[in-house]
């Protein structure tokens, strides 16, 4: 029988082994006084550990995109991290396209997260793709530019391999960095790993990670996202009275922590963590993993 004292040694060995960890983290442009105060207290929590960058997603109306460009550039200004926005092509021509990206580029921003964006009620194919986009960016200075990556395919795309393709003709048109969407099955990131190097894809992959704070938001995100929730996650909740915070923030950074260590075992390097503003489980994990003030 292993003893509690061996257990403890295991585990502080097995973190121990996790080296030249990168982290980053996302966040989303509060929209009230109170989500504000959070966003900013959550950056200032998490800015010490020298994360590789913060990105900041962006809305599908302009007063989304005014709040994502000053907060990326507060960030950038206040903290001296990296900070990438997110940018979308749905909602905007070329031109436009361009005038943004010059902006952020005259504001010392070096790094975008380019993204076609969801398609508006009634659209049913675009005028730009997120390979366009990444051409577009290119044009205008030579951005370092994250696109996303689907384990577990994008909810549009009809199959795998059409998914595949679309990703490597991202990475062909510039992109040096691929975040993944979340996932809870970690074969299906290696997986995909695999399958990306197959064909020839050379970015880097980098999982994206979403500490689970409340498991019914969980389940609400991944049927929008074609995200699988495996039904070993389902009973770790099941029967958790719903004031219980303090229990599902112990398991969501349990099991965020499970995963980090066997894909870091794996070689994976750069974790990408969705905070949804929030810095305690992102915080507490990172601590785990060394990254300290």
């Amino acid at each position: 029988m292993v003893s509690y004292a061996q257990g403890i040694d295991a585990l502080n060995q097995s973190l121990s082994e996790l080296r030249d960890i990168e982290v980053s983290f996302e966040f989303f442009p509060p929209n009230t006084p109170t989500m504000e105060q959070t966003l900013w207290k959550s950056v200032e929590r998490l800015a010490p550990l020298k994360p590789k960058y913060m990105s900041v997603t962006y809305g599908a109306n302009s007063g989304e995109r005014d709040r994502t460009h000053s907060v990326v550039k507060r960030i950038q200004a206040e903290t001296g991290v990296t900070t990438a926005p997110h940018l979308t092509c749905i909602d905007a021509s070329q031109e436009e396209l361009k005038t943004i990206a010059q902006d952020y580029w005259d504001s010392g921003v070096r790094r975008i997260v380019a993204l076609r964006g969801d398609l508006p009620e009634g659209m049913d194919k675009p005028a730009m793709y997120a390979s366009d986009l990444v051409n577009l960016l290119k044009e205008v200075a030579d951005f370092d530019i994250s696109v996303a990556a689907y384990p577990e395919k994008h909810p549009d795309a009809p199959n795998d391999q059409f998914d595949l393709l679309n990703l490597k003709r991202k990475v062909e048109a510039g992109a040096n960095e691929a975040i993944t969407q979340f996932f809870f099955d970690s074969s299906a990131f290696l997986r995909y790993r695999d399958r990306c190097a197959a064909a020839g894809i050379g970015a880097e992959l980098v999982p994206g990670i979403l500490p689970v704070t409340n498991y019914q938001t969980l389940v609400r995100f991944a049927g929008m996202t074609n995200v699988h929730v495996p039904g070993w996650l389902h009973k770790m909740y099941q029967g958790l009275d719903a004031d219980d915070q303090a229990t599902r923030n112990l398991l969501g950074a349990n099991i965020a922590m499970d995963m980090v260590k066997v894909l870091a075992k794996e070689g994976v390097k750069h974790f990408h963590f969705y905070t949804l503003n929030r810095s305690e489980l992102s915080f507490a994990i990172c601590h785990m993993l060394g990254l300290r003030r």
